[in-house]
């Protein structure tokens, strides 16, 4: 019994820890102090739910224990006695003395988490440090899972979200969503956020793994939970379109036994219709919100194209090769023309793909980039230039720091000197 129960606190865990900690930051106006107290009232469930059995609503219930002990803290902090005052009149009026635990978490709550993604992705801290602290806070996971999520030592983890709170209470980031011109900007931070950690679990940048699917998970829920919140931001249901369906491929991109299988090999029929299903209606929303198409609107129309194509010689390649080069015009960079490269070879032949290739071949920030020599070696294979083809996937294959992959292209090479 204890042990089931035990199960059922995670469980609830994972799922109201983000509207707890929203709940009491916008309260304590400290992230580091929120988690704290969502802790305490975390601990307090432990104790009492084996005894007692779990309440109806658990999650009014821990925010009523953490509450109470957000008043406590404030008792105890001399320092902050006028702020006590004015927490004792708010708690007062919302009836905390004898809380209701079957009343709604609370009705502002969809504001609170609004605010709460908005503080973790902030722009003043380091890119490695919001992907912990929105991991942490927004998706429930602990310092181990996000250390082996990310193959970092846990104690790197721990300091970076330490750092992180304490980053954002020493440079006085209000806890609210920001409004006008700063909210576009402050918006493309957290589509970042959700985007970097789709994409690693989508691609492992290293490790055993081709890949990670609870990350993929994890940044899906959060960017729904995004998408309800925000409903009038079209670069938001243009990110959610676009991870939906990239998510519908992931039981066809792996084998039985964990080898990646690209693209133009995997079995469509095992591609998931509900998630592409999901993210054909996402896209359609961010469409008819009408405005200048955005990158992440733009790049969920790309995948809807592979989506509605029954196999890969049904594509739209054209299309493609059209939306590509839209996405270079308002992001330019060398992995988009990489990306508009294999259209174009895919669409117009190997040869005017791989002059575009030969076009970025001397970039710097390529220079390490695995997939470069990768994409470079598959059009030189379909021209027949089969030992330069082998010493492309090569010579990707040393680059890339993923065991499976490095498998993959270690193989190709093989295939082209056979």
């Amino acid at each position: 019994m204890t042990t089931d129960t035990h199960r059922t606190i995670d469980a609830v865990w994972r799922i109201e820890s983000p509207r707890l900690i929203a709940g009491l930051a916008r309260i304590v106006r400290d992230l580091g102090v929120a988690e704290d107290l969502a802790q305490d009232a975390l601990v307090a469930a432990l104790e009492q739910w084996p005894k007692s059995g779990v309440p109806d609503n658990p999650g009014a219930w821990l925010m009523a224990a953490a509450k109470h002990r957000a008043i406590d803290y404030f008792r105890r902090n001399t320092r902050l006695e006028r702020k006590h005052e004015e927490l004792g009149r708010e708690l007062a009026t919302r009836e905390m003395a004898v809380p209701d635990l079957n009343a709604p978490l609370d009705d502002d709550i969809g504001d609170d988490l609004l605010r709460l993604v908005f503080v973790s992705c902030h722009p003043v801290l380091s890119t490695e440090a919001r992907l912990a602290l929105t991991l942490r806070l927004l998706g429930g996971l602990t310092t181990t899972e996000i250390a082996r999520a990310f193959l970092v030592p846990e104690p790197t983890i721990a300091q970076r979200i330490v750092r992180a709170k304490r980053t954002l209470a020493e440079k006085r980031v209000p806890f609210e969503v920001p409004r006008g011109p700063e909210l576009a900007a402050r918006l493309s931070s957290v589509l970042e956020v959700l985007y970097l950690i789709f994409n690693e679990g989508y691609s492992a940048t290293a490790g055993d793994d081709w890949m990670r699917p609870a990350l993929c998970e994890d940044a899906l829920r959060l960017g729904r939970i995004l998408a309800e919140l925000a409903p009038r931001e079209p670069e938001v249901h243009g990110l959610v379109a676009l991870m939906e369906i990239q998510a519908s491929r992931s039981s066809a991109r792996v084998s039985a036994s964990g080898e990646p299988i690209l693209l133009f090999d995997q079995n469509r029929a095992r591609w998931d219709q509900l998630l592409i299903g999901r993210g054909l209606a996402a896209l359609a929303r961010a469409e008819k919100l009408g405005g200048r198409q955005g990158p992440y609107v733009i790049q969920a129309a790309i995948a809807a194209c592979h989506a509605r194509a029954r196999n890969a010689e049904e594509t739209d390649w054209a299309q493609i090769v059209a939306l590509y080069a839209e996405l270079a015009r308002l992001m330019p960079s060398p992995v988009v023309e990489l990306n508009r490269a294999v259209a174009v070879g895919m669409a117009f032949g190997p040869a005017a793909g791989l002059e575009l290739v030969d076009a970025i071949t001397t970039e710097p920030s390529l220079e390490s980039y695995h997939l470069l020599p990768s994409v470079r070696g598959d059009l030189l294979k379909k021209l027949g230039r089969t030992e330069e083809a082998r010493a492309e996937f090569e010579r990707a294959a040393r680059l890339t720091r993923n065991t499976r992959e490095r498998t993959l292209l270690i193989e190709r090479a093989r295939a082209c000197a056979d």
